[in-house]
């Protein structure tokens, strides 16, 4: 993996872990997501006649891709947020992170992918300090719980986010091949603006826009420039890397997490948080080495 591609992805993963921070902080979580990618997506309007690059529309199979992009990553959310509703934390995390199991298997039997050894040892460490990182105690038992309800709304929902998500990895890796990872970026953040907006007509979520606006427009223009650059410096470095790696080494967010929580929020850190992100900080090296 490239030291310019590492260091991309890495930069996105602060940025990820940044913009998470401020949506901590918010009080209606799903409208404060939507005004970060109203905030973006206009942040993207207007200095893009400034970009130097030129802009060419994109074919319908690249819009296919972004479509389909987009409506992974809403998806995912959605099944998220349904399966916290009923599941603990504990749980249903490392099973939403179940996403990086799949993307090194659709990155060599799809996008013809190969890996070296450092590399796919670092994915597995990777994965298991994603994994690891909301255990409660060390023990065989705690580490396959997530595993035990099969049968749980919230476990298949879980499980689905985390399959879903790598489908959505595979068609932005095969965009950012052929199209340019600015102007992918930008048609993935207005139609993901477009479908969450659909969502906010209900109810339950159109009362609090004008709220939560009032209350935090200085956060909400914070995170303009932070989602941007956060979706940018992904995709441009995954256009630069196998998407097998890249999408590992994002999972350095989870190491600024703990970081940010213990700085700025005031959290414990257990030890196995911390061991977990240590864990995925040692993969990710692996992997920049592979």
């Amino acid at each position: 993996m490239s030291t310019l591609a590492f260091t991309l992805i890495v930069i996105s993963a602060v940025m990820h872990a940044l913009w998470n921070l401020l949506v901590k902080r918010s009080r209606h979580k799903t409208v404060f997501i939507w005004w970060m990618f109203v905030a973006s997506g206009g942040l993207f309007t207007v200095t893009l006649p400034l970009v130097p690059e030129r802009f060419r529309w994109p074919d319908p199979a690249t819009l296919l891709l972004v479509t389909a992009g987009a409506l992974c990553f809403v998806l995912y959310h959605l099944l998220n947020g349904r399966a916290y509703r009923g599941g603990d934390l504990s749980v249903v995390y490392p099973l939403s992170q179940t996403s990086m199991v799949y993307v090194p298997v659709w990155g060599m039997s799809i996008l013809g992918e190969r890996l070296t050894a450092p590399g796919v040892a670092g994915i597995l460490l990777v994965i298991l300090g994603a994994y690891s990182v909301q255990m409660e105690r060390v023990s065989l038992g705690e580490f396959v719980r997530p595993f035990r309800s099969l049968g749980s709304p919230s476990v298949r929902n879980a499980l689905a986010a985390g399959f879903i998500y790598s489908i959505g990895s595979v068609a932005e890796k095969t965009g950012v091949r052929h199209y340019s990872p600015l102007y992918f970026t930008y048609f993935l953040v207005l139609i993901m603006l477009g479908l969450m907006s659909v969502n906010l007509l209900r109810p339950c979520y159109r009362r609090h826009i004008g709220a939560e606006l009032r209350e935090h427009w200085r956060l909400i223009l914070a995170s303009g420039p932070v989602m941007m650059a956060s979706f940018l410096t992904f995709r441009y470095g995954l256009n630069l890397s196998p998407m097998s790696y890249a999408v590992p080494v994002r999972q350095v967010s989870i190491l600024m997490g703990v970081l940010i929580g213990i700085l700025f929020l005031g959290e414990s850190c257990g030890r196995i948080r911390l061991g977990a992100a240590l864990v995925i900080l040692a993969g990710a090296l692996l992997i920049r080495l592979g």
